[in-house]
């Protein structure tokens, strides 16, 4: 396969935001005296309405909460700790590489336009993308649906066969191959312990596989017949 394209996940991917995600809610849970697993959360990964946190909390509880408040409190934690967060190993290296060797590069992602700009922009990365493809809060085009590669694909004007997605979570990684995509995925600190079984290749980090690697690896994988699953 002749890879023209690398199509990166934003969350979790690109820059560890997950890991701010779950520890601002488990502290949320940890206020009222209960617990948030893993297994409950990971449904909340990549998509979008996969998990309602407060929902279940309040379940735990017995009681209504201030969702409003508590929301609030929660985002202002996470926000505080994502501030702090920079380029995941490797990034910057398969940018780099990407831009000479004449790949295109795109984000497609089940967060929103506005996020991912904003921290795009603080770690002045805003520019050098092809193309930016984003679910805006539609839980119909988020993973794991392959909408949103479908329409990165059709903008970048390429087939399934000539791009590679980079992903973090199963929700990401079931988009990808639905898509017919060769995907990579790059678990964090709160994907590791989730199935990526699914991917083609899994890897702990970009940093230990060259992109001249990657592409080589691609170009042995047998091609598949395609058909988008929705």
């Amino acid at each position: 396969m002749a890879v023209r394209a690398l199509l990166f996940d934003f969350d979790g991917l690109i820059v560890d935001t997950e890991s701010a995600s779950l520890t601002a809610w488990l502290r949320v849970y940890e206020q009222h005296g209960q617990e948030l697993t893993l297994e409950r959360w990971s449904a909340a990964i990549g998509t979008i309405g996969g998990f309602d946190a407060l929902g279940h909390l309040e379940e735990l509880v017995g009681a209504p909460l201030d969702r409003t408040g508590l929301a609030a409190r929660q985002r202002e934690h996470e926000l505080a700790l994502v501030e702090a967060e920079q380029l995941r190993p490797g990034i910057a290296d398969y940018l780099a590489e990407a831009e000479r060797l004449g790949l295109r590069k795109a984000i497609v992602s089940s967060a929103s336009r506005a996020w991912i700009d904003s921290h795009l922009h603080r770690l002045e990365r805003l520019h050098g993308w092809d193309a930016i493809v984003t679910a805006d809060g539609d839980r119909h085009r988020a993973k794991p649906s392959p909408a949103l590669y479908l329409e990165a694909l059709d903008l970048l004007g390429l087939g399934a066969g000539e791009a590679i997605a980079l992903e973090d979570s199963p929700n990401g990684v079931r988009a990808a191959k639905a898509a017919g995509l060769y995907c990579v995925a790059v678990p964090n600190a709160v994907t590791a312990a989730l199935g990526l079984d699914a991917a083609d290749l899994v890897v702990d980090s970009l940093a230990s596989l060259p992109l001249p690697d990657l592409l080589e690896r691609a170009a042995r994988a047998p091609e598949e017949p395609f058909e988008p699953r929705f």
